[in-house]
């Protein structure tokens, strides 16, 4: 390791299963802080003592960590840690919120300030064939209720039609990076059916608001179901609580 740092224990693996083993006990390291962005992993031969396995299940360990872009080889000076920044993990988010659940009061604030607005915008801008379309996309949700992946892809349709209604060539881009990093949200969220439920008829509301090309109904409309969504959230992550 670079620097004065207290001595990591890295822990010794059993044999089943070797290389995932290796690769979660990292993961734990990271999670708890013990290894941070830009650390220097010992060299592999000493990892491989440390942690009393064989260099083979060590590589293979740290070739799944490196295209998950956890860890970075760099040519001729080791393996370090990435920066961890959410635009390189965005395939896997659940690293990104193991890190710090405080990432979630990020995103939930992000959504707030776009998405109110986006559906205020929309209502200003959005035809009577969009709005058909988004009326029959809450009803097939809610005939997806008891299918929680079948549910998450008609909420994720619903936002993105309220977007494209807004008529602003910008937006989208903002939403897209947006949706791919909510989407570990939507699906610790979604497993509460009461939680489904009560987004269809956030939902149903939201598009009445957008039918009667009311903004600031729409906008508030929105906000209403975010805030829904967010306090659920804090409920899942609050401490105490165990994560699935």
């Amino acid at each position: 390791m670079t620097g004065k740092k207290p001595q990591i224990s890295f822990g010794e693996m059993e044999r089943a299963g070797l290389s995932e083993k290796i690769a979660n006990r990292l993961l734990t390291l990271i999670r708890e802080k013990q290894l941070r962005p830009g650390d220097r992993l010992p060299p592999e031969r000493e990892l491989a003592l440390m942690m009393k396995v064989s260099r083979p299940s060590l590589r293979e360990a740290l070739r799944a960590l490196q295209l998950m872009n956890i860890i970075e080889n760099r040519q001729g000076s080791g393996n370090y840690v990435t920066s961890l920044e959410p635009s390189r993990l965005v395939e896997h988010l659940d690293i990104v919120f193991a890190l710090d659940d405080s990432t979630y009061h990020d995103l939930f604030q992000a959504r707030r300030i776009l998405e109110t607005g986006i559906a205020e915008t929309a209502a200003l801008h959005i035809t009577d064939d969009e709005v058909a379309l988004m009326e029959k996309s809450v009803e097939r949700a809610g005939e997806l209720i008891g299918d929680p992946d079948a549910f998450l892809e008609a909420d994720m349709e619903l936002h993105t039609m309220i977007v494209n209604a807004a008529r602003n060539r910008i937006l989208p881009a903002f939403m897209q990076t947006i949706n791919k990093i909510s989407i570990l949200s939507r699906r610790r969220t979604g497993e509460d059916i009461e939680v489904r439920r009560r987004t269809v008829k956030h939902h149903r509301e939201i598009v009445a608001a957008l039918k009667e090309r009311d903004p600031q109904k729409a906008g508030r409309a929105m906000m209403r179901h975010l805030g829904h969504v967010e306090k659920k959230m804090k409920d899942i992550t609050a401490p105490g609580k165990k994560r699935r």
